[in-house]
């Protein structure tokens, strides 16, 4: 999965084609991210001690990752993202668009904590 956390991405398929949001989380054993303002679900919810009143929430769901493109922070546009070694052997991210290089590689950012005992 080359899409990583803090990543701004555009969505290009669904419900909520051309909004744009930053990656809260990222799921790769799913295939699935998190983005902020996309993809949001109301949740009818029970009163309890927390929320002693009740009522709608609406939380945001993941999407899959194949529904979303990077955008370029070069040129603004949405872009397929590849990887190439530099001549230190570090990997690099390239934007295909504009050829922008960037060092952050998945190694650098941590992982999203998952809930549960899916696998």
């Amino acid at each position: 999965m080359k899409i990583l956390k803090k990543d701004k991405v555009m969505v290009i398929a669904g419900r909520d084609k051309g909004k744009q949001g930053e990656v809260l989380a990222a799921f790769p054993a799913d295939n699935k991210i998190v983005v902020e303002g996309v993809n949001i679900a109301k949740r009818h919810s029970k009163p309890s001690q927390l929320n002693p009143k009740g009522g709608i929430v609406e939380i945001t769901k993941p999407i899959d990752v194949s529904k979303v493109m990077v955008i370029d922070p070069v040129s603004g546009k949405p872009a397929r993202v590849g990887y190439k070694l530099n001549a230190k052997g570090k990997k690099e991210r390239i934007y295909k668009v504009s050829k922008f290089k960037n060092t952050k590689v998945k190694k650098d950012i941590k992982k999203a904590d998952t809930k549960g005992g899916k696998k």
